[in-house]
């Protein structure tokens, strides 16, 4: 939920991708011949290819659909690991299956492709594979905000299988609850068949219920929504006292709340997160939901920074504090139940991260951090504050401001593209619709049919390549230059008008994201106008970049060839190599071996 917070900024050390006083990177001096893949490979992917789950377990049999388009018949299917090739077949049908390799908390790409009398290879699909036994490591969050009669078995397979596809491996169940203190319809050996949500809008049991199965059966966590600290007006008669809210004044006269509007069921009253007696309160509240429906954990949430708050006894409330007990609390209640809190403009995250309780960082950002800039500065922070144990996800609404029916395809492309860059995942995709708004069933503006194509090759690439983007590793210096005068690169953070290199080390390689913000029109990640322009594709971009002893130089976009990596051929030129990418539309990742 919103609110507008300062937040400190760590600086970022990396060096300039440019020195004046070094003539290699003077864009005069690189050379401006074409080097040629090892590999010519064209694209035609007119083929659609499915998996039955979002992530798979070491050893566990992952099954492949053709579900769209005619299998050439000396078609081949290829696994990798990077680049590297774990396994090539013969394809012969359009139903198959692989075990996962053993190797825990790895990403693979698979395609589908042909090679003709040339050697010259044809992609016609690629899917991205999870092998993770726990979602934790690499979240890819989802949500699901509607359980009215509606949504009956066909249509939640139906929505669960584009999540499925985009190998969406966690679901937050956002406001299914029947009160914020109250979150259960009813009682477990009394369960309502249906009840007014916050909103007054229509809930049924049968669909929650549902809802979760099918999650289940397709390797994703059921996560349920709630404040870690709402309480509505009739909650006294449920057995909220009033000695556990907390007030704007120190003579508890006013209590603080949340405002929602007049046809809703209540404003939200804010109880003090710390106090033990409402702390046991909802943790047997909770007890109650997880004996009546199978949920995996709990999604809290809280409202920011309120400004001075008191307990009834007069004493101010420090939030951030009291978070964590609340976190330390719901744990030791349910500790084989999942964790994890918003943190609101990055409000407490310190103290979230310090309890240990939560499966990974998850921040609700606004116009406070509404530069692309921020996103790295939260994740460093987030890093910082977890020993870099702990994965990001960004709780970011597109085209806020607009009242357009569609989403700008080329705002939230290169949103997700510097987002995953840095090594986060963005909760985004639902049942049924992207987000655009903090209240998740809003669902007017819609994704176009190209944008949801372009999405889903987004999250097999994040998902494929997600040892090189999220698994860590050490923010570097990059040399590189561009042979091509009119392309200008600079070291992160974006500068409008040029491409922004982002450079880290991963496991002895060198890992460059290449972002183009060539014809963006803002450093906002929002888009909130939905404005952003469609960026100019650059092809055959030569470049030099300093590189010691290359063995091995590689490039994959989300945006060419459907993720599949090229490798390519360089030359290597003292401390550096000269290479050539082959396309840069909004993202390109270098790697050098």
């Amino acid at each position: 939920m919103k609110m507008n917070v300062l937040l400190m900024a760590l600086p970022l050390l990396i060096g300039s991708c440019s020195d004046d006083n070094n003539s290699y990177n003077d864009p005069a001096t690189v050379p401006t011949d074409i080097i040629q893949t090892v590999v010519k490979t064209t694209a035609d992917l007119s083929l659609t290819v499915t998996t039955d789950k979002a992530a798979y377990k070491p050893g566990e049999t992952v099954r492949f659909n053709v579900t769209d388009g005619t299998l050439p018949a000396s078609a081949r299917i290829r696994y990798r690991h990077g680049s590297e090739v774990i396994a090539d077949e013969n394809l012969g049908s359009t139903s198959w299956t692989w075990t996962a390799p053993q190797a825990d908390y790895t990403g693979y790409m698979a395609d589908i492709y042909t090679v003709d009398g040339n050697n010259q290879q044809t992609i016609y699909a690629t899917i991205g594979v999870d092998v993770s036994s726990d979602w934790a490591r690499f979240p890819r969050y989802g949500f699901i905000a509607s359980y009215g009669s509606d949504r009956t078995s066909d249509v939640i397979a139906s929505e669960l299988s584009f999540l499925n596809r985009c190998h969406i491996n966690g679901l937050q169940f956002y406001d299914w609850q029947y009160k914020q203190h109250w979150p259960l319809g009813g009682t477990p050996g009394n369960l309502l068949e249906s009840y007014k949500d916050i909103a007054n809008r229509d809930n049924y049991t049968s669909v929650v219920k549902d809802y979760i199965a099918q999650a289940h059966s397709l390797g994703m966590k059921a996560m349920f929504y709630n404040l870690c600290f709402g309480a509505f007006d009739d909650a006294k008669a449920d057995g909220v006292d009033d000695h556990w809210y907390i007030y704007t004044d120190q003579n508890h006269s006013k209590c603080d709340r949340h405002q929602l509007p007049s046809d809703w069921k209540s404003d939200i009253y804010l109880v003090d997160p710390s106090n033990k007696d409402w702390q046991n309160y909802l943790a047997d509240r909770n007890d109650d939901v997880y004996e009546a429906l199978d949920f995996d954990g709990f999604h809290i949430d809280q409202l920011g920074s309120r400004g001075t708050d008191y307990d009834y006894y007069g004493s101010q409330v420090n939030l951030p504090n009291g978070y964590a007990s609340f976190i330390r609390a719901m744990k030791e209640r349910q500790p084989d139940k999942r964790l994890v809190m918003n943190a609101v403009s990055n409000y407490g995250s310190d103290k979230i991260v310090s309890t240990g309780c939560v499966d990974f960082m998850y921040s609700e950002l606004w116009d406070g951090e509404d530069k692309f800039s921020d996103l790295h500065d939260i994740l460093k922070a987030n890093r910082l504050y977890s020993g870099n144990t702990l994965g990001q996800v960004y709780a970011a609404y597109m085209d806020y401001g607009h009242n357009k029916p569609e989403f700008n395809t080329p705002g939230v492309l290169l949103t997700d593209a510097v987002m995953f860059a840095l090594g986060a995942s963005h909760l985004e995709l639902g049942a049924g619709h992207m987000l655009s708004s903090e209240y998740f069933p809003y669902a007017d503006v819609k994704m176009s049919a190209g944008l949801k194509k372009q999405i889903v090759a987004y999250y097999d690439f994040l998902t494929a390549y997600q040892n090189l983007l999220r698994n860590g590793g050490t923010e570097t210096q990059c040399d590189i230059a561009a042979a091509k005068s009119v392309v200008t690169i600079n070291a992160w953070p974006p500068v409008l008008g040029n491409v922004t290199a982002y450079s880290k080390s991963v496991d002895g390689k060198q890992v460059v994201s290449l972002l183009n913000f060539r014809q963006a029109n803002s450093l906002s990640w929002r888009d909130k106008d939905g404005t952003m322009p469609e960026p100019e594709a650059i092809d055959n971009l030569t470049l030099r970049m300093r590189a010691k002893n290359v063995k091995k130089l590689w490039v994959a976009s989300p945006d060419q060839l459907g993720g599949a990596p090229q490798e390519l051929q360089y030359r290597q030129d003292g401390d550096f190599v000269v290479f050539t990418v082959p396309q840069l539309k909004y993202w390109t990742m270098i790697v050098v071996e």
